[in-house]
């Protein structure tokens, strides 16, 4: 049995019923099994027995007071999974589906996805199974000022430093980072995703779904093409998918689907991105409501987008939404690229499909790195005292993912299999962990 497998079998024996970390492990693992070959010092020193365990992970109740006076008691959790190359960064997620499998398989994958950006950042993840939908901004604030209340503990500017995530967005972490404030006294870059108007960076909002195109986008002119003139279709409509549709139509593509929960819509003009903000960013209502603002658009409910023809697909809602079945219907309908915006959208068995129909796939701790990239860049500046314009911070988001896309690149080739954007991104972020873990001793 190899090393890795060695590891697998470790980690299925003592995360039982861990569903999402086990998989996000084991992928990780088997692809970079060329690394670990290459590598035997590695297993001399159990580098990656290290690697799959969390540094620390805190586990707390979180109870809050709703609008008719009623106790709700909620779990949260933050796990820092590794600091070797910087203080934890990684969002918080508030939402149903948090558990401990989903933390700890978003902090896994973080690990890669910030070394990748080359900033000096390590990798964690929390969050709450509370469901800020249908709530009040007061029974949000109470429940982010009870959420604090246990997790400024464990955090700090130069430790972990929290941002934003699925269920997390400007209004939270303003709640929280007041809370935070009024406990330790001090005004720090504590949490990244925070207001224009206290320390927050401008393109932050961005970030994901406009870093997800420029990697595309570097993607495509390796191979002598891009985006102009292409069919996308995206999932999701949410901050990554909205930003992400921007910025394609920006490049010349046209987009012509985005989802939610309850089905697809199709537009053969392209999405209008007015009009989609309108309906997500400003009424928050469901997707369905844009095919009332739109007479060429179409809605599928219960579907997601991906029977639809297209030249790129980007997923870009939520964990293994593409599966074998949709990835099939892709490659039928002729699509040439898939690049995830979402934290691991695409089945294994998606994933291998894609690989052996020679469409070219961008995993997610490459494709989606953006926004993570400018938290470290808003930590930067918080650290300053000083603040860069829009265009200085999406300059460098774009240096940042083009450098993204060749560094993982030349990993691939560098272990005979190029092309291999999924072991070129585990290689490269796997690399300089590891370098930073042997060089800091057994800690």
């Amino acid at each position: 049995m190899s090393y890795g497998e060695k590891i697998i079998s470790y980690l299925e024996e003592n995360n039982r019923g861990q569903s999402e970390f086990l998989q996000a492990s084991r992928s990780f693992i088997r692809s970079i099994e060329p690394v670990l070959n290459a590598h035997p010092e590695y297993q001399n020193a159990a580098l990656l027995e290290r690697l799959v365990e969390p540094e620390r992970l805190y586990v707390f109740r979180v109870p809050w007071v709703d609008d008719r006076g009623k106790v709700r008691v909620n779990r949260g959790y933050r796990i820092q999974f590794n600091s070797a190359i910087g203080p934890y960064k990684g969002g918080l997620r508030f939402h149903p589906s948090v558990n401990l499998s989903v933390v700890k398989f978003l902090a896994f994958e973080q690990i890669f996805k910030n070394s990748l950006t080359s900033l000096p950042i390590g990798a964690g993840k929390g969050g709450c199974n509370f469901n800020p939908k249908g709530k009040s901004d007061n029974e949000i604030m109470h429940f982010c000022q009870s959420f604090m209340t246990s997790l400024y503990r464990v955090i700090g500017e130069d430790t972990d430093v929290p941002a934003g995530d699925v269920g997390v967005g400007s209004k939270e972490i303003g709640y929280l980072f007041g809370q935070y404030k009024r406990i330790t006294n001090k005004y720090v870059g504590v949490l990244t995703g925070k207001g224009l108007s206290y320390g927050g960076s401008l393109a932050r909002t961005e970030a994901t779904g406009y870093g997800l195109i420029y990697f595309v986008q570097a993607l495509l002119e390796s191979m002598d093409s891009s985006l102009h003139g292409k069919n996308v279709v995206i999932s999701g409509s949410g901050n990554v998918a909205i930003y992400a549709v921007e910025k394609a139509f920006e490049m010349g593509a046209k987009v012509l689907t985005v989802s939610d929960s309850s089905g697809f819509v199709y537009d053969k003009d392209g999405i209008d991105i007015e009009i989609l903000k309108e309906i997500k960013e400003k009424k928050r209502d469901r997707i369905y409501e844009y095919v009332n603002h739109k007479k060429t658009a179409e809605y599928f409910p219960g579907q997601r987008p991906w029977n639809i023809p297209c030249d790129v697909a980007l997923p870009c809602a939520t964990q293994n939404e593409i599966l074998i079945d949709d990835a099939k219907e892709l490659c039928k309908n002729g699509c040439i690229l898939v690049a995830e915006g979402a934290n691991m959208p695409t089945t294994p068995e998606a994933i291998k499909y894609f690989q052996n129909n020679k469409i070219i796939f961008g995993p997610a701790k490459a494709a989606n790195a953006g926004g993570v990239s400018v938290s470290a860049l808003e930590m930067s500046q918080n650290s300053q005292r000083m603040s860069k314009s829009f265009v200085q911070v999406d300059k460098l988001l774009e240096n940042i993912m083009e450098n993204i896309y060749y560094n993982i690149a030349d990993a691939a080739e560098e272990y005979n299999d190029k092309g291999n954007l999924v072991l070129g991104a585990n290689a490269a972020g796997f690399l300089k962990v590891a370098d930073a873990m042997m060089a800091q001793g057994v800690v």
